[in-house]
């Protein structure tokens, strides 16, 4: 196995593990919603680590751009599962606001990784299409959120981009990524 294909493998099964996090919204143990979201900021930041290289030679500044604000995603989602420990309101206070304001910083995060994958081609354009539709369905179901908005229906906003990273994660393990467009770029350099 090529490491392309066991990079593939591993994004997609971080991805996964990234997700995870939702599954601590189902336990009272606060020790383990902490883990989860250790874990789980820590996956978010080996995934763009591992998809640097591969985005690079597509557009240097973007890649980049990708980088810091994944990590800046999961450094808040590591700061903010440390701060649940706390019993300062303060810090409470400062834990959610990192839950707020983590939707937005995921939506800029996700619109660069889905505008790379589009232009890369290493995985089918349909997937970054889908992907671009679901953060703007996300995005509207926050800001109605933030907007005080609390009708029921509000939650049909996020399954889409939850199905479509999980589809994501699914066809990496499975297809992995299609270098060929990437073979093209490095015969011309």
């Amino acid at each position: 196995m090529n490491s392309n294909r066991k990079t593939a493998i591993i994004v997609g099964v971080l991805i996964l593990v990234a997700y995870s996090v939702l599954g601590s919204l189902f336990l009272k143990s606060l020790t383990l919603i902490v883990l989860f979201e250790l874990i789980s900021g820590a996956a978010v930041i080996a995934i763009a680590v591992l998809m640097f290289p591969l985005f690079k030679p597509w557009n240097k500044r973007i890649t980049f751009g990708y980088l810091a604000t994944k990590a800046l995603e999961g450094g808040l989602m590591i700061i903010a599962g440390i701060l649940l420990l706390s019993s300062s309101s303060l810090l409470l206070g400062i834990c959610d606001l990192i839950h707020v304001s983590h939707a937005y910083i995921f939506i800029l995060a996700s619109m660069l990784l889905y505008y790379l994958l589009y232009r890369s081609k290493l995985l089918p354009r349909f997937i970054s299409a889908w992907g671009v539709i679901a953060l703007i369905s996300l995005l509207i179901g926050n800001l109605l959120e933030t907007a005080g908005n609390t009708h029921p229906m509000i939650k049909l906003f996020y399954p889409l981009i939850m199905l479509n990273e999980i589809f994501m994660a699914i066809w990496l393990m499975v297809k992995g990524f299609d270098l060929s467009a990437k073979a093209e770029i490095d015969q011309a350099n």
